[in-house]
């Protein structure tokens, strides 16, 4: 049985950018940084000679997993299009307590957004009201941002 969930991993181009953006724009506290290579990276990612720099961040939640962003040092990442429509992770979401301010904020320092906060009314389903809104990271990683109505 799993008992939690430890971190939620993306790959980014440049660390250090990333860094800068999860905790410096989002304001997620920096955890640390490790490095990672030899044979059982290797192993571990399928590919010789691999190797990583990886660093950890969290929001103010401690029972919340880790943001673990991964730099590929033994060669450049191949950058893709994000899309919420392909099979893989299709975001990040950090729960807030105001998204219109954090939607004007975030867009005063420059962040690109899909769209405006939206709101949804989930309560036939069990799920209650939201508002929501897609925006992208250093790298175009897709992030969402939520926010609970009472």
């Amino acid at each position: 049985m799993f008992s939690s969930v430890a971190h939620i991993g993306l790959t980014v181009a440049d660390l250090d950018r990333a860094v800068a953006f999860y905790r410096d724009i989002l304001g997620l506290a920096y955890v640390g940084e490790m490095t990672m290579g030899g044979e059982e990276t290797a192993r571990l990612f399928q590919r010789p000679g691999c190797a990583a720099r990886v660093a950890y961040l969290r929001t103010e939640s401690p029972s919340s997993p880790l943001v673990e962003l991964i730099q590929f040092t033994d060669c450049p990442s191949e950058p893709g299009m994000p899309s919420l429509f392909q099979t893989s992770i299709s975001e990040l979401c950090f729960q807030v307590e105001d998204i219109d301010g954090e939607y004007e904020r975030l867009q005063a320092l420059g962040v690109t957004f899909l769209s405006a906060p939206q709101t949804f009314d989930s309560t036939k389903d069990g799920f209650g009201k939201s508002r929501a809104v897609y925006l992208y990271d250093a790298d175009r990683n897709i992030l969402e941002l939520i926010q609970s109505i009472k």
